[in-house]
């Protein structure tokens, strides 16, 4: 599968380096390059690329700006590269795959794109999966529900409580008093009604952790606890918008449209 790769940076040379150090990966294609934050916006709306490695400092739009830009639609894969390390936590916050220091390592930035392989190849799987199981609804309602055994599994095998090391120091947190969990990286970040914790661990990992009937995912990066949504808002394009206990907002992608239906009667 090729890589569709669009970079941005305002910098020409730090562009041209990273299209040089990207040139020994085959399937990486670099589709285009911006050097601002609104061309960025644009170029992403337009080419719908797998991955951007975007720039944080840039004048006008910064890196943050760009991944708020593009939030109504099936964002890409981020990797942030920058000089400036103080931006790590809200780089992982944003989502990214990762943050890469200038000048980018080869052994860092191979780590990233096997990262980025492995994303979009989950990805995939769901999406495949997922069209399987609407086109066995169709034509075997009756068949479908063979494929839902969650059901039947027993909730005790599912977490409780889950130690958070945050900060220095190590957090319980009660299962059941999470809102939603955000993918950022290799870093899982936890919301619950009065505070967030960031985790390191991958979403498929913790996903094994908490019960599915409770815990559902609604976007590639984001996992919802469907006791804490009290109110579903219509979107545009098949999406919508969950709000929880706490007047969080989460989006739920089309992808995962069926998650709503749990909610519609």
């Amino acid at each position: 599968m090729t890589i569709r790769t669009i970079l941005v940076d305002d910098e020409k040379l730090a562009i041209q380096g990273l299209q040089v150090r990207l040139e020994p990966f085959e399937d990486v294609e670099v589709i285009d390059t911006c050097s601002n934050g609104r061309e960025a916006i644009r170029k992403i709306k337009t080419e719908k690329p797998d991955l951007v490695f975007l720039d944080i400092q840039m004048p006008g739009f910064d890196g943050f700006s760009v991944v708020k830009g593009v939030m109504e639609i099936e964002p890409p894969l981020f990797v942030f590269v920058t000089a400036f390390e103080e931006h790590a936590i809200r780089a992982f916050e944003a989502n990214a795959v990762n943050y890469l220091m200038k000048p980018v390592d080869a052994d860092k930035l191979a780590d990233t794109i096997e990262r980025v392989r492995q994303r979009l190849a989950e990805k995939k799987s769901a999406e495949d999966a997922e069209q399987l199981l609407d086109v066995l609804a169709e034509v075997a309602p009756d068949r479908a529900a063979d494929f839902g055994g969650e059901g039947a599994e027993s909730a005790e095998r599912f977490e409780k409580l889950i130690n958070v090391k945050d900060r220095g120091q190590i957090f319980r947190v009660e299962v059941d008093s999470i809102e939603h969990i955000e993918a950022a990286g290799d870093y899982m970040c936890i919301y619950t009604g009065d505070n967030s914790l960031i985790l390191r661990e991958t979403m498929k990992d913790l996903e094994r952790r908490l019960d599915p009937r409770k815990f559902q995912r609604v976007h590639r990066s984001t996992i919802v606890n469907l006791d804490q949504v009290r109110q579903v808002k219509p979107h545009t394009n098949g999406e919508c918008f969950l709000v929880l206990d706490s007047g969080a907002e989460v989006k739920v992608s089309r992808s995962y449209r069926d998650v709503v239906a749990r909610f519609v009667h």
